[in-house]
């Protein structure tokens, strides 16, 4: 077995629960972000469950998330900027780094600026597509 593989296994349900809530806590509290999430979001206690659902999905493949990312996006397309997306990222490096260990930040980080990259451009391919409908 790969030592990256053996080193990512040690990543549990419990770290993403805990770095889930302490993320999410601080994006409700920021000048930028807040407003766009609490604006969005009417139930958080089943928003952070949809959350580390996803998370387990994507880092434990645990096939515990059942969504469709794009579509949720879409719908606050107007609130998702490029700087909104910075501000995620930049937040979400500043919370992996304090709460993982550091091969376990970085692989989380690399796979968020790979799921902004994916839903920066969905949003883009809708606004482009409403333009021109």
């Amino acid at each position: 077995m790969p030592d990256d593989f053996a080193r990512m296994s040690e990543l549990t349900e419990a770290d993403l629960k805990r770095l889930v809530d302490a993320f999410y806590a601080r994006v409700r509290q920021d000048d930028m972000l807040g407003p766009i999430f609490n604006g969005a979001i009417h139930d958080w206690p089943e928003h952070l469950e949809r959350l580390q659902a996803f998370w387990s999905s994507v880092m434990l493949t645990s096939g515990r998330y059942k969504g469709q990312p794009i579509p949720a996006h879409v719908r606050h397309e107007a609130a998702i900027t490029p700087a909104a997306f910075a501000r995620w990222l930049a937040l979400w490096r500043e919370t992996t780094d304090a709460l993982l260990r550091p091969e376990h930040a970085a692989a989380m980080q690399d796979k968020a600026s790979r799921i902004a990259e994916s839903l920066s451009l969905g949003i883009d391919f809708y606004r482009n597509r409403a333009r021109t409908a």
